[in-house]
C-alpha cells in the first residue's frame, strides 16, 4: 500500500496527521510495518559489533519507531474519540500485539546488557537522566528475570493488554444502552431550557424524534440529577449510572487484578500498588495510605454534617439519588444561587476564547488562531495554531468539545505529536471534552463543572505546548502519574481569577458581564458541598487502592467493593464513590490503576502553587515565564520533585490544600 499516509511523516503544518486522507484500511498495514521497522532497528542497535555509547544505543533507541508512533497516536485518539466497529476490531488485534512488540524489545537482554555497559562519563544532565530512565524501564519491564519468568511475564502482558481493551469497549456499550431515554417532557421539569433542547437533539440523533434522551457521563454523579424535580426519574439515573458494566465487566475486573497481582509478585514486589508506586514521586505505599487515613475522617464528618441540611430541606429521610437536587436546593437558600443562574453566562466559545486563551495569554504571551483550513478527525474537532508573544510558532491546539455515542466518557488531553528537538518537531495536542451537543444554532451553555473542566484539561494542554526537552521519552507530559495532574489543577485557578471571569462570564444574548453580586456569590458557595466532592472521590481512590494491595484472591467484585468501602470507612449509602468498578475506566483501561490517588497527591502541590501566585502578584507574565521554565517546559527531563523544589523554593505544604478542603 505504497500510499498509505502513515508511511511518510505528514507535510501539513507541525506535521499534523492528514486526517483527510486516513482510512481504517490504513491502520493495520502501518502498524505491522511500524513494528518491523522498529525491531529491525533495534536488531541493528542490539546486534552491533560496535562499543555501547549514549548515540549508538540510547539515542538510536529514541529516533527508532517513528511510523509506529504516527500511527499509534492517531489510532488510539481515534479510538478513544471517535469509535466504531471496525476500530474496536482493529483494537482487539493489534493491542496484544503491541504489547508483544514492547515486550521483545525491553526483554532482549543483548539490549539490556548495551544499556548498562554505557558510561555516563561525559554525558550532560538529560542524557545521564535519559540512560537511567531506560535502565529503570527495562527492569520495570522485567529485563533481569530469567528466561521462564520471562515467558510468563509476556503471557500476563498480553492478556492484561486484551483485558483491559475488553473492559474499555464494554463500557462504552454500556453507557450507550444505559442512556434514559423520556417520553413526556413533563418528566424534566426543573431541567432548563437549553438542557432540554439538547436531550431532545440526543433522541433525534438515535432516531428517536419526539422523545428526549439523557446520556450517561462517566463518573457516579450526572449534571441533570441537580435540576430534575421528578424523583422517579432521578432513581433512575442514579441506578442506570451506578449498575453500569456489572454484568460485562465484574468477572473483567477479578481477574485484571489477579493478573496484576502475579506480575507485580514476579517482578519482586509485595502487590501491584507497590510495583506502580515504586515508580512514582511518592515515597511509598506507606506515604499514600497516610494521607488517605489523615483525609478520610474529617472529609466524612463533613459529608454527615451536610447530609442533615439535605434532609432538613427534603423534609424526609433523602436517598443518593436526592442528594445533587437538595444540595442546589441548600445552595439557593444559603448563597441565592443556583446552576440556571449561571449557565447563560458561560457560552463554550467565549469560555474558550475569553477565558480559556486569554489567561493563556495574560500569563505565557500566547496568541491563538483558528485554522480551518487545516482538518481534525471529526467535523466536531476545532484546529488553533499557537504562537508565542512574537508571533514565533509553538505548536497546534485541537479542541474537541462534544459528547456523541462513538466518545468515551469523560475529559482528556492526547498528544498527537510529541515535541522533541532531537527530531525537530513541535507539539501537537487534543483536548476532549462530553458537553452534550445542542440543535444546530444554539448555543452551547456549560455548567461551572464543565467550565472548570476546561481548564484544567487546557492546563495539560499547556503541559504538552511547552514542552522543550532533545528526547521524546522526555516529551511534555511525561512525567510521573502522581505528578502529571499537578500542572492541569494549577490551571484551573484561572477560571476564577477576576480578570478573567470578567472576561469570559457574558451573557450569550445580552453580552453583559455577569452581576458582581452573582459572582460573589458563586466564589462564596465553592467550598459548599465539599465533604461530598471528597468523600466521593477518596471512595474510589480507596476502591482502587484496595484492588491493587489484595491480600486475597476475590471471587466476587461487588461483595469486595462493599467490604473495601466498609474496612476503609467510606461505605456511606448517600454518597457512591466518584467510579464504581465496574465503569472505573482510570484504573481499568486508563494508566490508572493504583494510581487514583495522584489527583489528591498533587493537589497538594496544586493548592501551594496557587498560593505563590497569589503572594508573587497573580496573573504577570513574570510569573507565568517562572512556571512555565521551572516546571511546564521540563517534562520529564528532571526529577519532578526537584523540579517542584526548583520553582516553590522548599518542599510543598499540606495546609493550603486540607484550607481549600474545608479539612483542617
Amino acid at each position: 500500500m505504497t500510499e498509505n499516509p502513515f508511511f511518510a511523516p505528514s507535510a501539513l503544518p507541525y506535521h499534523l496527521p492528514p486526517f483527510a486522507e486516513i482510512r481504517e484500511e490504513h491502520y493495520a498495514p502501518a502498524f505491522e510495518r511500524g513494528m518491523a521497522e522498529q525491531l529491525a532497528e533495534v536488531e541493528a542497535i542490539a546486534g552491533s559489533d560496535q562499543p555501547p555509547t549514549f548515540d549508538n544505543t540510547v539515542a538510536a533507541l529514541e529516533r527508532s519507531g517513528r511510523l509506529l508512533d504516527r500511527v499509534s497516536a492517531v489510532f488510539f485518539n481515534q479510538a478513544s474519540s471517535d469509535t466504531n466497529p471496525t476500530v474496536q476490531e482493529i483494537q482487539k488485534d493489534v493491542t496484544p500485539k503491541l504489547t508483544k512488540h514492547s515486550d521483545a524489545i525491553h526483554l532482549d537482554r543483548r539490549l539490556f546488557a548495551r544499556i548498562r555497559a554505557i558510561p555516563a562519563d561525559g554525558l550532560d544532565a538529560e542524557e545521564r537522566r535519559l540512560l537511567d530512565r531506560y535502565v529503570t524501564d527495562f527492569v520495570r519491564a522485567g529485563a533481569e528475570l530469567e528466561p521462564a519468568d520471562q515467558e510468563r511475564l509476556k503471557v500476563l502482558n498480553e492478556e492484561l493488554s486484551t483485558l483491559s481493551t475488553r473492559f474499555e469497549q464494554n463500557l462504552l456499550a454500556a453507557m450507550n444502552a444505559a442512556a434514559i431515554v423520556v417520553d413526556d417532557v413533563a418528566e424534566l421539569d426543573g431541567l432548563s431550557e437549553d438542557a432540554v433542547k439538547a436531550a431532545a437533539e440526543s433522541a433525534r440523533s438515535r432516531g428517536l424524534d419526539g422523545k428526549y434522551v439523557l446520556t450517561l457521563v462517566l463518573p457516579t454523579g450526572q449534571p441533570a440529577m441537580e435540576e430534575l424535580a421528578d424523583r422517579a426519574l432521578r432513581e433512575r439515573i442514579h441506578r442506570a449510572s451506578t449498575e453500569r458494566g456489572l454484568a460485562e465487566n465484574s468477572e473483567l475486573v477479578l481477574r485484571i487484578a489477579k493478573l496484576r497481582a502475579e506480575r507485580a509478585a514476579l517482578l519482586g514486589y509485595a502487590n501491584h500498588a507497590e510495583y506502580v508506586v515504586a515508580d512514582q514521586t511518592a515515597p511509598g505505599t506507606r506515604a499514600v495510605t497516610e494521607m488517605l487515613a489523615k483525609l478520610t475522617p474529617a472529609a466524612v464528618a463533613n459529608a454527615h454534617r451536610e447530609a442533615e441540611d439535605l434532609r432538613e430541606e427534603a423534609g424526609f429521610a433523602i436517598e443518593a439519588w436526592d442528594w445533587s437536587f437538595y444540595a442546589e436546593k441548600v445552595r439557593a437558600t444559603r448563597y441565592a444561587i443556583d446552576s440556571r443562574q449561571m449557565r447563560p453566562y458561560f457560552e463554550l466559545d467565549r469560555v474558550l476564547r475569553d477565558g480559556v486563551f486569554h489567561a493563556a495569554g495574560k500569563l505565557y504571551g500566547l496568541q491563538f488562531t483558528e485554522r480551518p483550513d487545516l482538518s481534525g478527525y471529526h467535523p466536531d474537532v476545532r484546529v488553533f495554531e499557537v504562537a508565542e508573544e512574537d508571533g514565533s510558532p509553538l505548536g497546534l491546539f485541537l479542541g474537541d468539545f462534544y459528547a456523541r455515542p462513538s466518545k468515551r466518557g469523560g475529559a482528556w488531553m492526547n498528544s498527537l505529536v510529541k515535541q522533541s528537538a532531537l527530531e525537530g518537531v513541535k507539539p501537537v495536542v487534543v483536548n476532549n471534552l462530553n458537553i452534550v451537543k445542542p440543535p444546530a444554532g444554539e448555543p452551547t451553555l456549560m455548567t461551572w463543572e464543565q467550565v472548570n473542566t476546561m481548564f484544567h484539561e487546557f492546563g495539560h494542554a499547556l503541559h504538552g505546548l511547552f514542552s522543550d526537552v532533545r528526547f521524546p521519552r522526555f516529551s511534555g507530559t511525561s512525567v510521573p502519574r502522581d505528578f502529571v495532574e499537578y500542572p492541569s489543577q494549577v490551571n484551573e485557578m484561572w477560571a476564577t481569577w477576576p480578570e478573567i471571569l470578567a472576561n469570559y462570564a457574558r451573557h450569550f444574548e445580552t453580552g453583559e458581564p455577569m452581576p458582581q453580586d452573582l459572582v460573589d456569590r458563586m466564589l462564596e458557595s465553592g467550598k459548599f458541598n465539599q465533604g461530598y466532592a471528597t468523600v466521593e472521590y477518596l471512595a474510589a481512590t480507596l476502591l482502587d487502592w484496595a484492588w491493587h494491595t489484595l491480600t486475597e484472591e476475590p471471587v466476587d467484585a461487588q461483595e469486595f467493593e462493599r467490604r473495601a468501602l466498609r474496612e476503609a470507612g467510606v461505605d456511606l449509602p448517600l454518597v457512591p464513590p466518584r467510579y464504581r468498578s465496574t465503569y472505573f475506566a482510570h484504573i481499568w483501561a486508563g494508566g490508572y490503576s493504583a494510581g487514583y490517588y495522584s489527583y489528591i497527591w498533587s493537589e497538594v502541590l496544586d493548592a501551594d502553587t496557587v498560593e505563590w501566585f497569589k503572594e508573587s502578584g497573580g496573573l504577570t507574565r513574570e510569573n507565568g515565564d517562572t512556571f512555565r521554565r521551572e516546571l511546564l517546559s521540563k517534562g520529564g527531563s528532571v526529577d519532578a520533585m526537584t523540579a517542584f523544589r526548583a520553582f516553590r523554593g522548599r518542599d510543598p505544604r499540606i495546609e493550603p490544600l486540607l484550607e481549600r478542603r474545608g479539612l483542617l
